[in-house]
């Protein structure tokens, strides 16, 4: 039966997205029911071609990411994959209405990471809205449920939460991005010198795009503004931390949120959603 196929399909996005983030984990959780199926279809996808970019160093790394865009389009018209994550998140797309220019700009930023390159603001800006902002738009069908005026009312806010949240984790990750991988993002900023103005500045902007996206928040379903809160909470309960943090510190140890911090911003987002706060 197709059916049981396609829910181990889902049991293995949710695998994958249990064993690589349990902060996302949680997050999607506090979903309703119906909705998390779906993003952890669409994580499972975003996940597997970020891990042959950032991990498979020992293989074609190229050559993994052609067979893989070849397979998501493969299981896109076919409606149906082998590949139990791509069969999963071809769902998503048929479901949910996910624009294909939305997944090729995903696949042409992680592309971008398999060569080492100086970033200007072009090349920053290109990178932040396929390997992020598009993101935030493929959950934001799923989140909207095909009610596309919310979609459009929506969606600048989406992206700039997927924005805010990948500048977090290049800010989170920015030793093992420049010592393991040879990639900084940021552009104007050298490899040998990260100062503490550096940063300021692009903490300003994380901000900024966090209290955009928080304007979107508010406006969403009740069945997940819980859960896109909580994320949000988490982040910029991160980005607090980063910014507490010297720039050479960041460049010398991963900045993490405690787990009792994690269960306490859940317990204080359920509070102000539930309160009408939010």
């Amino acid at each position: 039966m197709k059916q049981l196929y396609d829910t181990l399909s889902f049991t293995n996005s949710r695998a994958v997205t249990n064993a690589y983030s349990t902060s996302f984990s949680s997050g999607v959780s506090l979903l309703a029911p119906k909705l998390r199926n779906p993003i952890h279809g669409i994580y499972g996808f975003v996940r597997l071609a970020d891990e042959i970019v950032d991990s498979f160093h020992e293989y074609d790394q190229e050559a993994l990411l052609d067979d893989f865009t070849q397979q998501t389009q493969k299981a896109i018209r076919d409606r149906i994959s082998l590949n139990p994550i791509l069969n999963s998140f071809q769902h998503v797309v048929h479901d949910f209405g996910v624009e294909q220019a939305h997944i090729d700009a995903f696949l042409k930023s992680m592309r971008m990471d398999l060569d080492r390159i100086q970033y200007d603001r072009n090349l920053y800006e290109t990178y932040i809205y396929g390997s992020a902002q598009v993101v935030g738009l493929m959950c934001l069908h799923v989140f909207c449920e095909g009610d596309r005026e919310l979609y459009e009312r929506l969606k600048g806010h989406a992206m700039s939460l997927g924005s805010a949240f990948q500048k977090v984790n290049f800010l989170r990750d920015i030793q093992a991005d420049v010592n393991q991988l040879g990639r900084l993002y940021f552009p104007n900023i050298s490899f040998d010198r990260f100062t503490d103005a550096d940063k300021r500045i692009i903490e300003r902007e994380i901000l900024d795009e966090f209290d955009d996206a928080l304007k979107g928040i508010k406006q969403l379903p009740r069945s997940s503004k819980l859960g896109v809160y909580t994320a949000y909470s988490y982040y910029k309960g991160l980005l607090r931390r980063i910014m507490r943090t010297p720039a050479p510190m960041l460049m010398e140890k991963r900045i993490r949120v405690p787990n009792l911090n994690k269960i306490s911003l859940m317990l204080g987002s359920r509070t102000r959603v539930s309160l009408g706060q939010v």
